[in-house]
């Protein structure tokens, strides 16, 4: 077998499914799963099916093939008859020797013709009623007169068709007449040697059908049987189902199996081509397949790597939008802290002069280590302190205003508009050279 392009999980498939149908071709076991995907469950089921007579899954009337009926494309094997007539002597003798033989073959041409066009006129005024029970009862019928014989096709001719195309195999087709003695005897004869059958269970699916019935009638009209008993071999040659073998006549099994072994050997070719063919279009189909999963996955590669980018893009703008509106609100906030230091400013009570009396002189120590000393009246309030401090540059913007020992945090806050004034200093405890901390909220 030729596993150029084939994965090991699918060599080992196509022996599993070897080791389990006992398929002696492992391009044959190859193809089959192939058909089916490489399930080997399914394929082995579908198989196990087709061995038995079953129509596979795949066998549909609307997908049957059309068979090419060309006798040039066919090998012809015509059992010699016994014949009593004693052979022609002289030119008289020759003459109507061949003036027989050519009345005899107008005469059968003839005879076809008729039989044809009756056979349309009883078609158009006999509707089918069911081609599939006239098989199955040719079937039943056939098993109670001749037991032994390879095993039937269970399904109709198109059926059949249908998976001898999609299994690649030959299928031999019989049509019976019991009104005719070699018909009899070559099923009591070849058709129920074991070689034959043997040959013909291994190699082929075998269809057959009564000819008195009307999917029998209608399957010899369509591949022009008039001698019985005859045996067709149909398989795939070139992307069409051909005729490939005609067997007319009763024969020993040893001539059956030379004759059908002829047909088989000639036209295996034409099935190992199909294979072949099969085989590549499923590489190439899976190949395609590989290449679209690596496309997709490269494609979706890239598309997260631009939707990262993307997202990465909008972090740092959000980022920097956020620094901004940061920076612009710490501006703004600076910007009203100074617009509120310069109204204040002119709320802070002027200082009174040196020795003015009630007035208490306070030291002041910022953040900063500077040293501020101011007069105030004892009159003024917390909040008179707390705009002092709150004006001076060197102060921090947010603050709070404690003693020294002991320690205590003084009520010097800002003072919402309307607001009572506070404490005055003499009423906060607050005396003369009093030195008061100012802490940093912020550090």
């Amino acid at each position: 077998m030729d596993n150029d392009g084939l994965s090991n999980e699918q060599t080992e498939k196509i022996l599993q499914f070897q080791d389990i149908t006992g398929l002696d071709d492992m391009n044959v076991c190859r193809d089959i799963l192939i058909r089916h995907q490489w399930d080997l469950e399914v394929a082995f089921q579908e198989h196990l099916n087709i061995r038995e007579g079953r129509p596979s899954a795949y066998a549909t009337e609307s997908r049957a093939p059309a068979v090419v009926n060309d006798r040039f494309l066919q090998h012809v094997f015509a059992s010699v008859r016994a014949n009593n007539t004693p052979a022609p002597s002289g030119i008289g003798g020759f003459i109507g020797y061949v003036f027989n033989y050519m009345v005899n073959i107008w005469y059968s041409a003839f005879s076809s013709i008729v039989t044809t066009i009756v056979g349309l006129f009883r078609d158009q005024e006999s509707i089918p009623a069911d081609p599939l029970g006239d098989v199955l009862k040719f079937i039943q019928t056939y098993n109670e007169k001749y037991p032994e014989h390879p095993v039937f096709y269970q399904g109709t001719y198109s059926q059949a068709l249908s998976d001898a195309k999609n299994e690649l195999r030959f299928l031999l087709v019989y049509l019976h007449s019991e009104a005719t003695s070699e018909a009899g005897a070559f099923c009591r004869g070849a058709l129920a040697d074991p070689q034959v059958i043997e040959f013909v269970n291994r190699r082929m699916l075998f269809w057959a059908c009564d000819m008195a019935s009307h999917e029998g009638k209608r399957v010899a009209n369509s591949v022009s049987v008039h001698t019985h008993p005859t045996l067709l071999i149909i398989g795939m040659r070139a992307n069409k189902m051909i005729i490939m073998g005609r067997l007319e006549g009763d024969c020993s099994p040893e001539e059956l199996i030379r004759r059908m072994e002829t047909v088989v050997n000639d036209n295996e070719v034409w099935l190992n081509q199909a294979r072949q063919d099969r085989l590549e279009r499923d590489l190439t189909q899976t190949l395609r397949q590989q290449q679209d999963e690596a496309y997709q996955r490269s494609l979706q590669a890239d598309q997260e790597k631009q939707r990262r980018k993307q997202q990465e893009r909008e972090e740092a703008l959000r980022i920097q939008a956020a620094i901004e509106a940061e920076q612009l609100a710490e501006q703004q906030r600076k910007e009203d802290i100074e617009q509120l230091k310069l109204e204040l400013a002119e709320q802070v009570p002027s200082e009174p002069e040196a020795g003015a009396p009630d007035t208490i002189s306070i030291v002041f120590k910022l953040p900063s280590g500077l040293r501020l000393e101011r007069r105030f009246h004892n009159t003024n309030t917390m909040n008179d302190i707390y705009n002092f401090i709150f004006c001076h540059p060197d102060a921090p913007d947010s603050f709070e205003v404690t003693t020294n020992f002991p320690k205590r945090v003084l009520q010097c806050t800002a003072r919402a508009p309307g607001a009572e004034p506070g404490l005055t200093l003499l009423q906060s405890g607050l005396k003369n050279r009093e030195v008061l901390f100012v802490a940093d909220l912020e550090a």
